[in-house]
């Protein structure tokens, strides 16, 4: 069974309900924000679905499907928001993280809700204000951000709350649940996959 942890929190009026979801293959983080149109934001709920390394790639997967559909049913977000995986050294790593957001994009689309991806930096960026920042920074300026007396663990969840406030901060102003300007970064990446088709 997927382990996910308790929500807390409450709705706000006039937000939008972003699900962050952090992929990987033995811990998916998953977050739900709501954001207001002031950009102020508050936890709905944090926690990380999880599948045993030792169990059948199919079965994994499964779990983190479970996982990501029960956190959905229970908080029924608008958006969903997913970080692109990225180069990484670990072709292993990269091939499980790669898995993980296939199925958060699937449960996304099973549910009718629309998707975004995006980057590492361009999380950090919108987070912190530096695309290079560690993961301390990043868990201290969602805590400072939700209000929260203690950081967000472990990390996927923190990333998740992280990815879910980038993506409602990124939408313009009055902008539907899944609008949202292209930042300089994603720009660049739209411009370069572009090229690659040619």
């Amino acid at each position: 069974m997927p382990a996910v942890a308790p929500s807390v929190g409450g709705v706000t009026s006039s937000r939008l309900r972003v699900l962050g979801i952090d992929p990987g293959l033995t811990r998916c983080g998953v977050g739900v924000v709501d954001v207001a149109p002031n950009r102020s934001a508050s936890l709905v709920h944090v926690g990380v679905a999880r599948s045993d390394p030792d169990t059948p790639i199919e079965r994994r997967l499964a779990a983190i499907a479970a996982g990501i559909r029960e956190v959905v049913a229970e908080h029924a977000p608008d958006v969903v928001a997913v970080e692109r995986v990225f180069a990484q050294q670990n072709r292993h790593t990269v091939m499980g993280t790669a898995q993980a957001s296939g199925i958060a994009l699937l449960v996304a689309a099973e549910h009718g809700l629309p998707a975004a991806l995006h980057t590492p930096s361009e999380v950090k960026a919108a987070i912190t204000g530096y695309g290079a920042a560690d993961k301390r920074q990043v868990q201290t300026m969602v805590a400072r951000v939700l209000r929260l007396d203690a950081l967000p663990r472990p990390a996927d969840a923190a990333d998740a709350l992280a990815l879910a406030l980038c993506h409602a901060w990124r939408r313009p102003a009055g902008g539907g649940a899944g609008a949202a300007a292209l930042t300089p970064a994603q720009q660049r990446w739209a411009d370069a996959e572009r090229l690659a088709r040619r």
